[in-house]
């Protein structure tokens, strides 16, 4: 998939993971972005290692698959960097 492909699908798949996880996102749109291409590379790893094809370009299937990806990743950096009480 080329890099603009990676991009187009990673931007979806970042806002609409930022629209079903609740909470403040890390970076703003820029930060939906990067976590949108990287879910996008999560989610098609992950579907690659169950047996099946992961994102192929800009279609359903990728933009599903990059979602995927995309809400996992945001879960992780959530609960990572969640936010605490001060004392």
């Amino acid at each position: 998939m080329s890099i603009l492909a990676w991009i187009v699908v990673g931007i979806i798949a970042g806002f609409l993971a930022k629209m079903v996880v609740p909470g403040e996102g890390p970076g703003g749109i820029l930060g939906d972005m990067i976590i949108g291409i990287i879910g996008a590379i999560l989610g098609g790893w992950i579907y690659n290692a169950l047996g099946h094809t992961g994102a192929t370009g800009v279609n359903l299937p990728s933009i599903i698959v990059a979602f995927i990806g995309a809400v996992i990743l945001l879960l992780i950096i959530r609960a990572v960097t969640g936010r605490r009480a001060v004392v």
